[in-house]
């Protein structure tokens, strides 16, 4: 794939020399409207419960290859980390299935959540800003999305006319840890009065990382992707369409090998053969090619009657995944074609009530294709409908919504078909307790339908090193919790408390069986109660200002505890606490931060414990124009090169964090 690079240089030294992409500016908290979540227009600052926007310096700052390293820092946010070039998001413990990862409102239409190994089809490097959603707002989105919904707005379909015609930015940067380097630029060029065009790539290539003196072998990436997209921006009327191609390849680091399967006397004999042979054999390197092809459409009507606007959202993907077991040995081939389309009418009277209901209808054409395709082809269709209420009681703000969903999932080969019912109700409310503090909280009560992967899954997975069974009696996962929250913000400092606490009833999951097939560990879906308890504490203060010179100090302390009836569920995230203090200046900012992550002890049956460790990150940038649209931005990330493994990882007892990473970037706006 590094033949791309030096079609994305020139694109982007052109769209640099002539312009530059939407700049993502830090938007102040309270006037900025959440697309994700409540279709209602909600600020953060009117969201009930759990919510994490990023965006402008602080995205940019936290920008990583993948997805799950982005986010990672953001409140009740880990990360699955298999190696550099897969990465999701894990929200309070919830991963896979249970997390929902969108591009501009529509699923990302990939197979991340089918296993770690699989990167997600959504470049950080495009991003704007990415809103992470919790509560009422995930019956928006569907019943997967019952751990949270992540949101990549990248702005391939503009919402607003340019300024001056034309505006941009471009990116690049490099870092020592991977001798990575990227690029990444885009253009919005308005053309007449109502029309602006949107162009956009990203490059980026890394080689094996080290950590401690050590190389990680076969943990290379490099990834391309590029966009072309449109808006009509109409009084009354919106259409945005776009094209987007992302290509990525990738290592699995960790030596993943595979022993075929023998008999007894079959066993007796290879003991008898060259020991060195079979060591080679195991340590053969598996990469994987990742290759996707989507389309967008998305539509705006304002109206004059009892509804003020009808939104319609969509998305059609060809994605395309192939796993290498050694140079140009192809392994399985995984495809997922799919759609997803959301229509919904918004009514709001003014008097502070408000309504919105809407249909959601997506399709999923899944097939794996090879000696070691551990899922036979699957079809699943789904079909939901939705709403969302909300309605002011004296200073008292209330908010509900409901989802039906009926899903079909069919093994196409076995003809075999399962179908599910779910409905899902969350009711919420929050009150002002003075200028400065509110409460608020949610109980909800969702349902889940099994995916095709823990029904009908059967065979080795090589990534993982997993023989993973499916279980086709899994029934509707149901989830029944409560979510308070208590924020106190007023001029120099806030404070955010989230508890939260949730009961299943079939929680579907992945156990360890502690057999063996095919030389591989035996992963078995099947379904417990299980809780998730847990909390977010963060805040910040000023804590000095003297003419152009502020101190500024913040904090964030996070903890989820998940058990079934049967013991501790794996991977789940230890205690964390992460601590910055910010320099800023009128054109320099300055960061130095602490995250500390506990040992991980509650551990599942068969699991190793990873020890706690404490990273320290410095961060600077430099802006150098009146306008500040042009920033030098330099970071040392674990600074100390510490050793360190993160629990939610499969490949934590081989695999490592990065060590000490050096990184430098140029960010230019016009």
């Amino acid at each position: 794939m590094t033949k791309f690079y030096p079609l994305m240089l020139g694109t982007s030294l052109a769209v640099l020399t002539h312009t530059s992409i939407a700049h993502a500016q830090t938007v102040e908290f309270e006037d900025e409207i959440i697309v994700t979540g409540s279709p209602l227009n909600q600020t953060p600052d009117e969201a009930i419960t759990g919510l994490s926007v990023i965006s402008g310096d602080a995205l940019a700052r936290r920008i990583a290859p993948t997805l799950g390293e982005t986010l990672k820092s953001e409140p009740g946010v880990s990360s699955t980390f298999f190696g550099p070039g897969a990465s999701r998001p894990i929200i309070r413990g919830q991963g896979a299935g249970r997390v929902r990862i969108l591009t501009n409102g529509i699923g990302s239409i990939d197979a991340s959540a089918a296993s770690p190994d699989h990167a997600v089809a959504a470049e950080p490097a495009q991003a704007e800003r990415i809103e992470i959603v919790r509560g009422a707002g995930l019956l928006r989105f569907g019943s997967s999305g019952s751990g949270g919904v992540v949101n990549v707005i990248d702005g391939r379909m503009p919402t607003s006319l340019t300024d001056d015609g034309r505006d941009g930015a471009v990116r690049m940067g490099v870092s020592s840890v991977d001798a990575g380097r990227e690029i990444a630029g885009s253009l919005n060029q308005q053309i007449g009065d109502n029309f602006v065009l949107h162009l956009g790539g990203t490059g980026r290539a890394t080689q094996n990382y080290s950590v401690a003196d050590e190389t990680i072998e076969n943990s290379q990436s490099d990834s391309m992707s590029f966009t072309v997209g449109g808006s009509y921006l109409g009084e009354n009327l919106t259409i945005g369409g776009a094209y987007h191609e992302f290509e990525t390849g990738y290592g699995i680091p960790g030596g993943h090998g595979h022993e075929e399967e023998h008999g007894d006397e079959d066993h007796d004999e290879e003991e008898d053969h060259d020991e060195e042979e079979h060591e080679e054999e195991d340590e053969e390197n598996v990469t994987i090619e990742l290759k996707q092809k989507r389309f967008d459409f998305n539509a705006a009507l304002e109206l004059d009657g009892y509804f003020d606007r009808i939104n319609v959202f969509a998305g059609a993907a060809d994605y395309q995944h192939i796993e290498f077991e050694g140079p140009g040995e192809v392994g399985t081939i995984f495809s997922n074609e799919g759609y997803e389309m959301r229509a919904e009418a918004i009514a709001n009277s003014g008097d502070g009530r408000g309504a919105a209901y809407g249909v959601q209808l997506t399709h999923r054409d899944f097939e794996a294709i090879g000696e070691e395709a551990f899922v036979p082809p699957t079809t699943t269709d789904s079909l939901g409908v939705y709403t969302f209420q909300e309605m002011e009681v004296g200073d008292i703000h209330l908010e509900g919504a409901a989802r039906y969903e009926r899903t079909d999932v069919e093994d196409t080969v076995a003809r075999n078909t399962r179908s599910f019912d779910a409905f899902s109700i969350s009711v919420g409310a929050d009150k002002h307790l003075s200028d400065a503090v509110r409460i608020g909280g949610t109980i909800f009560r969702t349902e889940r339908a099994p995916s095709s992967e823990e029904l009908f899954s059967n065979g080795p997975h090589l990534a993982t090193s997993q023989f993973e069974l499916g279980n086709a009696d899994l029934d509707v996962e149901t989830a029944t919790g409560i979510e308070a929250a208590l924020r106190h913000r007023e001029d120099g400092h806030f404070v955010t408390l989230n508890l939260f606490h949730t009961d299943y009833s079939d929680y579907i999951f992945e156990r360890e069986t502690g057999a063996q097939e095919e030389g591989l560990p035996i992963y078995q879906y099947t379904s417990e109660d299980a809780t998730f308890t847990g909390f977010e504490l963060q805040g910040g203060k000023d804590l000095v200002s003297m003419g152009k010179f502020d101190i500024s100090a913040d904090g964030l302390l996070e903890y989820v505890r998940a058990e079934t009836d049967g013991g501790n569920l794996p991977r789940i995230p230890p205690l964390s606490v992460l601590a910055g203090l910010d320099f800023d200046t009128t054109h320099q900012t300055y960061r130095a931060e602490v995250e500390y992550t506990a040992e991980a002890s509650d551990l599942a049956q068969f699991e190793e414990p990873t020890e706690s460790y404490t990273l320290v990150n410095l961060f600077a940038d430099w802006r150098f124009d009146a306008a500040q649209n042009v920033t030098l931005s330099a970071s040392v990330m674990n600074i100390f090169d510490e050793e360190a493994r993160q629990h939610t990882s499969f490949l934590k007892e081989d695999v490592p964090l990065p060590g000490r990473n050096v990184r430098l970037s140029i960010r230019a706006a016009f």
